[in-house]
């Protein structure tokens, strides 16, 4: 294999990238530029430099990229590799197969959908012929995910699963059946210990994780009750299966996600309902963790250097489709560690 064959594009890999005589340098030295090293990108180094562009939260704009892509290749730009990226996508670690027609005639709330995990979801329901109720904050990012799918049926739902209104829209755009729905929304805490969490870490944190899953859940299963079937998932997190993954405020909720979960799954069976999580480990998503704690960044830092490579939200969005789904039949207060076998350190 050759540089001619295979040139450097934005679909090759990060780490392709930083072997190459021609690129390496040049990505090195926008890492530089940017007050940083490659170690920051060790992580993700299997990931499509592509990527960055939506990881990069506007620091690594589509105009960056496609500068690198032409310096890489000599100030021209490399033909239609379209054929080579698709064999490498299916040899890869990771290639999204869609299961055609396994949500027709359902209707799915997804929360958090206008990014990272929940967009992915959001976005695999869609093309497994599901109508989504795309719930967020961000209202210009979901209307960005309905133009992404423009023959998708996507309605979206800008709103705040802290607000009971809300809540009550959200309800009211889904109409009389709802099928399923995939508790995703979530924020991270500050890694603080218990003796330095703030009152309003502790209640931001509660508030979303685990209220806004609680109130929304209670409004949707009336429909299900009614209808004697329905299919939730919440996402949880490695922080629900251990104590060493992020501080107090973020371990605490996500362990309540996990009784939350357990409870209604024994509560409703009789009525065909199942409840399941799924806890993710590291996961290339907008949300970020920051330090806020000299103490947690001494006592957490050793075991983030233990981290399985991060995963794409898709590789979760594979996760959650299936347990929503009828894939996931007799399946039902399982807890799903989806963490590249972080879980069994």
């Amino acid at each position: 294999m050759t540089d001619t064959i295979k040139p450097l594009t934005g679909s090759r890999s990060i780490r392709e990238w930083l072997d190459h005589p021609v690129g390496g340098p040049l990505l090195r030295g926008m890492l530089t530029d940017a007050g940083q090293d490659e170690a920051a990108l060790k992580p993700i180094e299997h990931f499509a430099l592509q990527q960055l562009v939506e990881l990069g939260a506007g620091q690594f704009p589509q105009s960056l990229l496609d500068h690198l892509v032409l310096e890489a290749n000599g100030g021209v730009a490399p033909g239609d590799d379209s054929e080579a990226d698709q064999a490498g996508a299916q040899t890869g670690p990771w290639a999204e197969r869609i299961s055609a027609g396994r949500f027709d005639g359902q209707t799915v709330i997804v929360t958090g959908a206008a990014s990272g995990i929940g967009r992915a979801t959001a976005s695999r329901i869609v093309r497994e012929g599901g109508r989504v109720i795309a719930v967020d904050i961000a209202a210009d990012r979901l209307d960005a995910l309905v133009t992404a799918h423009p023959q998708a049926e996507i309605v979206a739902v800008p709103a705040d699963i802290t607000n009971d209104d809300d809540i009550a829209r959200i309800v009211e755009a889904a109409g009389s059946r709802i099928d399923a729905l995939a508790n995703v929304a979530g924020i991270m805490d500050d890694m603080t210990p218990l003796h330095e969490v703030s009152d309003a870490v502790w209640t931001r944190v509660f508030a979303v994780n685990v209220d806004g899953m609680f109130r929304l859940t209670r409004a949707v299963l009336p429909s299900m009750i009614t209808a004697g079937r329905g299919s939730i998932v919440n996402v949880a997190s490695e922080a629900a299966l251990r104590g060493n993954s992020a501080g107090l405020a973020y371990t605490a909720s996500k362990h309540a996600v996990v009784g939350l979960t357990r409870s209604t799954a024994f509560m409703y069976a009789p009525q065909g309902i199942r409840v399941n999580a799924v806890a993710p480990g590291p996961v290339a998503t907008g949300i970020e963790a920051n330090f806020s704690s000299e103490l947690g960044a001494q006592r957490l830092g050793p075991f983030m250097q233990m981290i399985p490579p991060v995963a794409e939200a898709s590789q979760l969005a594979a996760s959650i489709t299936f347990l929503l789904s009828n894939d996931g039949t007799n399946v039902s207060g399982a807890i799903l560690p989806s963490d590249g076998a972080w879980s069994v350190q």
